[in-house]
Formats: structure tokens, C-alpha cells, sequence
């Protein structure tokens, strides 16, 4: 299974993808990552923060722009080159999130694609807003 190469793609193709963000993604994420900042995995402690409860991994939900790229848009063989990422609002368990790419520019002379990359909630609320720099996959020879 292969991506779309570079020739595939035209400035405005989009795809996104949604996930329900569970407890046991977040005690996942941390376990995984090594991030057990109380404010993810300690309720307790949480309540006294700003954000009054606990709040998923602003890198998890980022994860998420990662599983758009390399699985639908360009999708497989797609190389990350670079991703800028701008944190908005929290996500809070039980948060549906959707990431969505969004083609902005082919750079033709490096085969390059400039990608717009946003998470929203269930609400409409923008969680993140980046851009990602990737190169598609090359053409079966």
C-alpha cells in the first residue's frame, strides 16, 4: 500500500480523522511517553489547576495530525520533514477530536508538499493549528 505521490495531489485536498479520547489513552500515552505530569493522571491534583480537571497530552492529541499523514493524506511512504504546531485549548477525556490535513502548497523542486494541519473538538473548538512540511511517497518503479 503506497500514499498518493506528489503528482497525485492538488493544492485543497483534505482528509481528516476523528478519535474519542479515553482514560486509558491518556495513563497509555504517559506510560508510553514517559510524561506523567499530574495534570493528565491525577485528578486530585488537577482540580487546583487552571483548567480545573485533567487534560489529555497536547503531544497526543497532536498524534492524531501524525495518523492523517502517514495513513490517508499523502498516507504510506509519506516522510515527516517538519511540523510546527500551536497549542489552543485543552482536551479533556471523553473530548471527540478530529485532525484534519489539508494540502497548501507542492514545492516542485524537492517534491515537496506544505500542508495545513488543525484539531477541533466535538464543540467546533479549535484545539490545535500548525503546518507540516512532508515528502509523499515516490512512485513505484
Amino acid at each position: 500500500m503506497i500514499g498518493r505521490t506528489f503528482d497525485e495531489l492538488e493544492v485543497g485536498d483534505s482528509s481528516e480523522f476523528s478519535k474519542t479520547i479515553s482514560e486509558a489513552d491518556v495513563y497509555m500515552y504517559a506510560g508510553i511517553s514517559g510524561d506523567l505530569n499530574p495534570a493528565h493522571i491525577n485528578e486530585v491534583y488537577a482540580q487546583g489547576t487552571f483548567f480545573k480537571n485533567r487534560i489529555a497530552h497536547g503531544m497526543l492529541t497532536a498524534s492524531f495530525i501524525s495518523a492523517v499523514i502517514g495513513m490517508q493524506l499523502p498516507g504510506p511512504g509519506t516522510i515527516y520533514m517538519g511540523q510546527t504546531l500551536e497549542f489552543l485549548a485543552p482536551v479533556r477525556i471523553n473530548d471527540t477530536v478530529t485532525a484534519k490535513v489539508e494540502v497548501l502548497e507542492k514545492i516542485d523542486d524537492k517534491k515537496r508538499v506544505r500542508l495545513a494541519t488543525t484539531c477541533i473538538n466535538q464543540d467546533g473548538t479549535k484545539l490545535i493549528s500548525g503546518e507540516a512540511l512532508v515528502s509523499p511517497p515516490r512512485p513505484a518503479t
